[in-house]
């Protein structure tokens, strides 16, 4: 039996990635401001997706979900705020805010002031 014979478009992997070493370029490329602006974007819209504010509403509402993203959300933009400017990190505060007042609606049963989702990194909000 013989090894397959890389094709001349193919391009290096790291050992046991998988993942052409081009992608890992990409992301050196990338200043850690952007990354985490990103990150906080998609957990953002994941977490509006899950409190139900997609145009399918309560079709993909998942409240538990929603809760893990938010803390998630929080921890990464209270911890990063620092780091990001007042630009970025006022953006993703406001944005943060908004998913959290979005849960805090969608819940049936609200949770205490100071204990709802991301609360312990942020604070109560209102």
């Amino acid at each position: 039996m013989t090894s397959p014979t890389p094709s001349p478009d193919s391009k290096p992997t790291a050992p046991g990635v998988g993942e052409p070493l081009d992608a890992a370029r990409d992301i050196a490329e990338v200043s850690a401001v952007e990354l985490i602006t990103t990150v906080s974007v998609h957990l953002m819209s994941a977490a509006a997706l899950r409190c139900g504010l997609a145009e399918e509403g309560e079709e993909f509402q998942d409240l538990s979900e929603a809760r893990v993203l938010i803390n998630a959300l929080a921890a990464l933009v209270t911890g990063a705020s620092p780091d990001l400017g007042n630009t970025h990190a006022r953006a993703l505060r406001d944005g943060l805010r908004s998913v959290q007042l979005a849960f805090r609606e969608a819940s049936a049963v609200p949770d205490a002031p100071g204990e709802g989702p991301g609360e312990k990194y942020t604070g109560a909000v209102n």
